[in-house]
């Protein structure tokens, strides 16, 4: 036999080895629609708040809030049992790295739409909308984000009104933190001056302590919506979710859970 059949022989073989090396490559695979992949898994994996009151919160050790409530919708939808649910804790910081790591289906976490975050992710319908307020001590002399000029305001990291509060007051010295308890705290301590985010969050601390007070006016709008991976596998639970909000708007769910949570 010539050298150019050896030559052939060879080519061919690098050839076979390159296929199935790419085949068994991950990251060259078609993954599963998701939507199959939780059904078959058997449940669904949500991402949530666990201290935001209402939308998403530990009462008894058991996940409970608005939030909580849709995300159980939709795997009822998906399973005809709203308690074939995971539910995982996410934060501000670190929501979208557990969506986009594969940790979650989906977040449902009051997340505000952006077009930074579109950028990454997919988002539903919006479910909710809020606007971005001021929570003060109650004998404070601010009475307008103005007045947070070279002071300290707390705010949540990764969540829009740490981008807002950058724009809208550059003086201001922005002290970030992890968890609404923890700015709660340094609130009541003295550390900071005010905490800035969504009205229907801060609400709750000044309807429980009447030594804070939040200020009467909005300075954004702002849609919650769910998020899910932004990738093609995605697409069908996406629609599914979309669906489930529309009906929820539609039949008068969404209105009689804000409801529930006195969210109206």
């Amino acid at each position: 036999m010539g050298d150019k059949f050896w030559l052939i022989l060879i080519c061919i073989v690098l050839a076979i080895v390159y296929i199935v090396d790419y085949k068994l490559d991950k990251a060259n695979t078609v993954e599963q629609d998701l939507l199959k992949t939780i059904r078959t898994r058997g449940y669904i994996i949500a991402g949530v708040k666990t201290d935001t009151r209402p939308f998403g919160y530990l009462e008894n050790g058991k996940n409970v809030g608005l939030d909580v409530d849709i995300a159980k919708r939709i795997a009822r939808d998906i399973f005809h049992d709203p308690e074939k649910i995971q539910f995982v804790q996410v934060t501000p910081s670190n929501r979208l790295y557990f969506l986009n790591a594969g940790k979650v289906d989906f977040v449902i976490a009051t997340m505000t739409t952006s077009p930074e975050r579109r950028a990454i992710v997919n988002f539903s319908k919006p479910y909710f909308v809020t606007g971005q307020a001021l929570l003060v001590k109650s004998g404070s002399s601010i009475r307008t984000l103005a007045d947070l000029d070279e002071r300290n305001v707390g705010v949540l990291y990764g969540s829009t009104a740490e981008k807002n509060i950058r724009t809208l007051i550059p003086s201001a010295n922005i002290y970030g933190y992890k968890t609404y308890h923890d700015a709660y705290k340094a609130l009541k301590n003295g550390t900071i001056q005010g905490i800035t985010s969504d009205d229907t969050i801060l609400r709750n601390y000044a309807l429980k302590d009447s030594s804070v007070k939040l200020l009467p006016k909005r300075y954004t709008r702002e849609l919650y919506a769910i998020a899910v991976r932004k990738t093609p596998e995605t697409k069908t639970l996406l629609k599914l979710i979309d669906s489930n909000i529309a009906n929820m708007v539609n039949d008068g769910t969404l209105t009689s859970l804000k409801r529930k949570w006195k969210l109206n």
